[in-house]
């Protein structure tokens, strides 16, 4: 795994419960399209983007990187969660030398209030803790999104600060694997 350090990618399909976290395939493409073209989705990301831009963009296989699970349900995707490297010149960091993983995550709307995200992000954090055990996993969101504050909570993040950007204020926080997911 390139971003994320010596990681065999991708990883075996995690199942839960309910859902499967899995690579990445051609039949997610439109799911992929949904996400990135949905006001709703994309409310507190930047706006969502031109449908027939993304048509033209997004490539067979969307999301074929490390650290991206595609959020499986019933043989139907529903979202993404991902753990990425936080990049330097943004504003968050827990540790001096930068470069924390930071988890991510995107549910199409049909998908929310279920508790899918929280069953996800825990098992990808399960699997980051195995993966780079000890290591912290931090995640920002802006506090006007209350939905993702609580996940943030249910997940066992503890705030570290709050910042402004992108026009908004944003809230920080830090998980470790010797905090409980449940």
């Amino acid at each position: 795994m390139t971003g994320l350090g010596p990681v065999a990618w991708p990883p075996a399909p995690i199942r839960t419960e309910r859902l499967v976290l899995r690579e990445s395939e051609a039949r997610d493409r439109a799911a992929f399209i949904e996400l990135f073209a949905s006001p709703e989705v994309r409310t507190y990301l930047g706006g969502p983007r031109p449908r027939d831009e993304l048509e033209r963009a997004v490539p067979e296989v969307p999301g074929q990187r490390p650290g991206l699970f595609v959020i499986d349900l019933d043989g139907a995707m529903i979202g993404v969660v991902a753990l990425d490297r936080r990049d330097a010149e943004r504003p968050g960091h827990v540790s001096p030398d930068v470069g924390e993983a930071e988890l991510g995550y995107t549910f199409l709307p049909q998908a929310w209030g279920c508790g899918y995200a929280a069953e996800a992000c825990a098992a990808a954090l399960d699997w980051f803790a195995g993966a780079l055990p000890s290591e912290p996993v931090v995640l920002c969101t802006q506090t006007a999104n209350d939905r993702s504050m609580r996940l943030a909570a249910r997940l066992g993040f503890t705030e570290v600060e709050r910042f402004e950007e992108y026009g908004a204020e944003q809230w920080f926080g830090v998980w470790s694997s010797v905090t409980p997911t449940g």
